[in-house]
């Protein structure tokens, strides 16, 4: 399920996977680097530190070998239901640099992801909302869409894994 208002991408998926495994996925590094970017990309660095005030950097890598890098800074942890943390493009140091630095353009510096857990049923609803994202024209806006929701596909292809 996707909804959109003008500033928040909004995109619910449901795992077949226990809240706390899905969590892992977001929290550990390992986890995060199986997942993250869009179908013909790879996450080839991740380092989180998972703490209020705690910093992300990771990077996607596409086929040609070109890397994008983004930054963040956790700004709420409610272990298993929440994390809310800062997002912004990134060069390789952790910098914050504009969109433009990947040739993108209407990105403010810093966008804000909340991402909620819900159990159901032994099964987890996960709620994303991408927050910052007004600006942004309908070609960018969906083809954000688009990745947020190639990458949850390789997660819940990882999460199969866990499934008995």
């Amino acid at each position: 399920m996707i909804e959109k208002n003008n500033d928040v991408l909004t995109i619910t998926r449901v795992f077949n996977a226990p809240r706390q495994v899905v969590w892992n996925y977001w929290k550990d590094p390992e986890y995060f680097k199986k997942w993250w970017g869009p179908k013909e990309f790879t996450c080839p660095f991740s380092e989180i530190d998972f703490r209020v005030g705690g910093r992300c950097l990771s990077a996607m890598r596409s086929r040609e070998g070109q890397e994008f890098w983004s930054t963040g800074t956790y700004k709420d942890i409610a272990p298993f239901e929440k994390i809310v943390v800062t997002d912004s493009f990134a060069d390789k140091e952790g910098n914050i640099v504009p969109s433009t630095y990947y040739g993108m353009e209407g990105f403010p510096l810093e966008l804000e992801v909340t991402v909620m857990f819900e159990d159901v049923g032994g099964k987890t609803k996960m709620t994303l909302m991408h927050k910052g994202v007004g600006n942004l024209d309908a070609k960018m806006r969906k083809e954000m869409e688009q990745g947020w929701n190639e990458s949850f596909d390789k997660m819940a292809q990882d999460l199969s894994h866990f499934i008995k």
